[in-house]
């Protein structure tokens, strides 16, 4: 792999205020963002990647390779949670094997983001109809989750009330605004792109590296929670990771998907979920420990995918399309 890849990569503001923000609660800065503005930022960026997502998919059309790049999307969003499910089953109890299970089968639309920066850097071209495999990744994952415990646990009492599962899975803020946000922009087209511009694309760097150093706050004061998880987990949190892109990779490369088009969806299939995946388990699946589930996403996966995820993927698909 080259390694000035990796270093590209690290050296991108966006990167190196995530590493800021890691910094900061390592050395016990006073460093504090208040509560409202990531998450106001978190909603910008869904808005942004959705709106843009929906343009392009005007630009392009449904055609065949569209709709392949979706349907293997969601045919990975429902397979990696089944997988990942028994191999955690080997160490942990139902409920927590089922909350990491649904968290790895869904995906981090922050590493997604970042991809598309690193991929516009490179100069690579993409297709915007990737938002929408993005958006449609993120709900199956929470119900295949919910699914399984409804399945192996052993508790006779546990009574699941479906219609909440099935609106959480698809109402939820992220979802509902990244799904709103992709119809809204193939209503408009390019009339809406070239109003919204200003807002949509000319900010959009900023706030990402503004929220890319609050992500670096939170996942420097989850690095403790880690100490609980143990080697096994944290071992989990970068293996799977590789296995889940090559098996997108492969993917990928049998449909014919473009080289950029494959990255985003390594890097999908790659990343873990660690806002609407936790925030449905934790109202669905309260037994499971968030500790484990949020932790190993955003202390492990996350950091290690924007570092070395990201090139490291590249480089298997230099050597899979040469």
């Amino acid at each position: 792999m080259n390694a000035n890849l990796i270093v590209s990569n690290i050296l991108n503001p966006p990167v190196l205020f995530f590493f800021l923000g890691m910094i900061a609660v390592l050395v016990k800065s006073d460093l504090e963002i208040p509560p409202p503005i990531p998450k106001l930022f978190s909603l910008y960026l869904l808005l942004a990647i959705g709106f843009k997502g929906g343009v392009e998919l005007t630009k392009s059309g449904i055609n065949q390779q569209v709709v392949l790049t979706i349907l293997a999307a969601i045919v990975m969003a429902c397979v990696v949670p089944l997988y990942t499910f028994f191999i955690l089953r080997l160490k942990l109890d139902t409920y927590d094997s089922a909350a990491i299970a649904a968290t790895y089968g869904s995906i981090s639309a922050v590493t997604f983001i970042t991809a598309s920066a690193f991929l516009t850097e490179l100069g690579m071209p993409f297709d915007g109809f990737m938002v929408a495999a993005l958006a449609l990744m993120e709900s199956p994952a929470i119900i295949v989750g919910l699914i399984l415990v409804n399945f192996f646990a052993r508790d006779e009492k546990r009574e699941f009330v479906w219609s909440e599962v099935l609106r959480d899975a698809f109402l939820n803020s992220s979802v509902f605004l990244l799904v709103g946000s992709l119809i809204i922009g193939m209503l408009t087209g390019e009339h809406g792109w070239e109003v919204l511009s200003p807002f949509t694309q000319q900010m959009f760097y900023g706030v990402l590296t503004f929220f890319l150093l609050d992500m670096g706050l939170v996942a420097a004061r989850r690095i403790k929670d880690l100490q609980k998880t143990g080697f096994f987990l944290i071992s989990f949190a970068i293996l799977i990771p590789i296995l889940n892109a090559g098996v997108g990779l492969l993917i990928a490369r049998a449909i014919d998907m473009s080289q950029g088009n494959a990255l985003l969806f390594a890097v999908l299939c790659a990343s873990a979920s660690y806002i609407a995946v936790p925030a449905a388990m934790r109202l669905t699946v309260p037994e499971a420990n968030p500790s484990l589930y949020v932790s190993t996403a955003l202390a492990v996966t996350f950091p290690f995918n924007i570092i070395v995820g990201i090139p490291l993927y590249l480089y298997g698909i230099n050597l899979l399309w040469s």
